[in-house]
Order: structure tokens, then C-alpha cells, then sequence
């Protein structure tokens, strides 16, 4: 049985168009997976607190002295990371923000990248713990940005991803939904064709 897990990062959680494009890809794909287990985790109705120093500490404290705050702080962060561990698939709904990742997804991440968890140091460098899944990543701008300097998403994207393990990602986008009526229902079409193909 195949295990999803669908990241929404979207400030206006279901109703943002990033998230409704991954929905569309996960209505397609259980059509293929009935028995698969879906994970949903919503980054605004379920924010993930921003990393502050006593947060960062705590992940660094040795297991056996950690308080009982720093307990808790890692085992939300288990909580995270036990999530994508179980997935095989992973979707994330991601908006462009003032061209960046939204601030709740970013706190995610660094959640999530955790030294002898997710990835570990070798003498050649970061090696990613996560292997063995696929990411699609949903990406949704106003303006047009994919292939310019200015897409600052993609590439980081990309790394991270790598950094933790995950190498097969698959990036749909949505571009223009910002500049007129016929910009936003073109791209929206094309990114849902593009998805329908991916989920089949």
C-alpha cells in the first residue's frame, strides 16, 4: 500500500490555487491507488512554529538532558519528519510569495532537516536519508518566472529536496494567474492537463 503526503502551503488553505491543483492531482491519483493512505498537512490551519535559538538548541541537546520543553520541541519535529519517512509520494501545494517560498513552508523545512535524521555529514559531503520517493511540486505565481533569475523557488526547491534524499521531483506550474482573466484560465488549464497526465 502506497502512502501519500500532501503539503499545503498556501496562506488561504484550500481555497489557495496551489492547493486546489494538488487536490486535483490527488482526486486522479487515488483513482489509481484506492487503498493508498493519504497524509494531509495544511501549513495554515496547522502552522509550524518559526525556528527561534531555544527551538535549534533543543534538536542539538543530548537526548538523555533535554528538558521537558526541548522534549517536546523534538517530538514535534519526529512528528514532521515520521510523516515523509512513511510517504512514498510527496505533493507540495507552493505559492510564489514576494518572490520567495511562503515563511510556514521554510519553517517546515527546518523542521525537517535534521542532522542524523533526514540527512547526515559524510567526508564527501550532506547525504540524504529520504531515498526512494517522488515529489511533485505544484508551484503557483501571479506573475511569470519559471526559467528567469527570479524564480528563486525551483532550484531551492530542488535542494532541499536533494539534501534530505529526494532526487525524482516533478515540478507543474501555474504562471500569469495574476495578470488578467486570460492568463490565469490558460495556465490554470494547462497546469491541470499537466497534472492529469502525471496522477494517470
Amino acid at each position: 500500500m502506497k502512502t501519500l503526503l500532501q503539503v499545503n502551503a498556501s496562506i488561504f488553505s484550500n481555497q489557495g490555487q496551489s492547493t486546489k491543483l494538488a487536490e486535483q492531482f490527488l482526486a486522479t491519483w487515488q483513482k489509481n491507488n484506492l487503498d493508498a493512505e493519504v497524509i494531509v498537512r495544511d501549513l495554515a490551519r496547522d502552522p509550524v512554529p518559526h525556528l527561534d535559538g531555544p527551538r535549534f538548541l533543543s534538536f542539538l541537546a543530548d537526548p538523555q538532558a533535554r528538558t521537558m520543553e526541548q522534549q517536546a520541541v523534538v517530538a514535534y519535529s519526529d512528528g514532521l519528519i515520521n510523516e515523509l519517512k512513511r510517504a512514498d509520494i510527496i505533493v507540495l501545494g507552493l505559492p510564489m510569495y514576494n518572490f520567495g517560498i511562503p515563511s510556514t513552508f521554510k519553517a517546515y523545512i527546518d523542521h525537517v532537516a535534521r542532522a542524523g535524521v533526514t540527512f547526515r555529514y559524510s567526508e564527501a559531503g550532506p547525504v540524504g536519508m529520504l531515498t526512494g520517493k517522488k515529489a511533485y511540486v505544484f508551484a503557483t505565481r501571479g506573475g511569470r518566472y519559471a526559467g528567469t533569475p527570479l524564480d528563486t523557488q525551483t532550484v531551492y526547491i530542488q535542494d532541499f529536496l536533494r539534501f534530505i534524499g529526494i532526487t525524482d521531483v516533478e515540478f507543474v506550474y501555474a504562471e500569469g494567474l495574476n495578470m488578467g482573466d486570460e492568463s490565469r484560465v490558460e495556465a490554470l488549464a494547462e497546469a491541470k492537463e499537466q497534472l492529469e497526465r502525471l496522477a494517470s
